[in-house]
């Protein structure tokens, strides 16, 4: 493989870096009193499942989200904390990109109507697996220092 600048791993590793802090970005905007004490962020997204075109998406997120909102707020802020930290610094790697195709996976479900949403998650999802088939752990991670995923 040529490439321009890095090898190719090093360029996954960019990409598998660049992903992680997009993740740290959800993360960091997020106002957590909000989302913890008001629950603005599952609130909102209830009033989204309520209507959505789908009726397995408004019975699944009936069932499992809204019986418990804050619950569900800390799994979502903490998921995307720990995504965020996983592909940027490399730990578990292999761990966070399927968990970021999964998580991407069920806000582009929700969001089905929104094409905003639908690109950004899409292209997440892509570089995700790009990241997972080209494991993009093998250079610039902690799973390469420690010898994990090889």
């Amino acid at each position: 493989m040529r490439t321009i600048g890095l090898s190719g791993a090093e360029w996954l590793a960019v990409l598998r870096i660049g992903l992680g802090l997009w993740w740290l970005e959800s993360w960091r905007h997020k106002n957590k009193k909000d989302w913890f004490e008001r629950g603005t962020g599952i609130g909102w997204a209830v009033g989204v499942a309520d209507k959505h075109r789908w009726a397995f998406v408004r019975s699944g997120f009936g069932a499992v989200v809204t019986p418990r909102p804050k619950v569900m707020a800390y799994v979502v802020v903490y998921a995307e904390l720990a995504l965020g930290l996983g592909l940027t610094l490399g730990f578990l790697t292999p761990i966070a990109l399927v968990g970021a195709i999964v998580l991407n996976l069920l806000y582009f479900l929700l969001m089905i109507h929104d094409w905003a949403e639908q690109g950004q998650n899409s292209m997440m999802v892509l570089i995700s697996m790009v990241g997972l088939f080209g494991m993009s752990w093998q250079t610039w991670s902690l799973d390469e220092s420690w010898g994990l995923f090889l």
